[in-house]
């Protein structure tokens, strides 16, 4: 969703007031992620597809750092 021509960025509510949390905000034909505590840094930019399957990986227990 775009508020006023700029990406609407939420985060899980799960992150109560922390302030190290992934925010994303979801467009017509992409999703956006960024850090939180960076929001002017790098923005991430995945199609539908991948970012359903990201979050499949990550229910499954995948990827696992080393």
């Amino acid at each position: 969703m775009v508020h006023e021509g700029r990406p609407l960025w939420r985060r899980s509510s799960a992150c109560g007031n922390e302030s190290e949390c992934v925010e994303v905000a979801v467009l017509a034909r992409q999703v956006l992620a960024r850090d939180s505590k960076r929001p002017a840094a790098i923005v991430l930019r995945f199609t539908a597809l991948a970012w359903t399957d990201f979050l499949s990986a990550v229910a499954r227990g995948e990827p696992r750092g080393t």
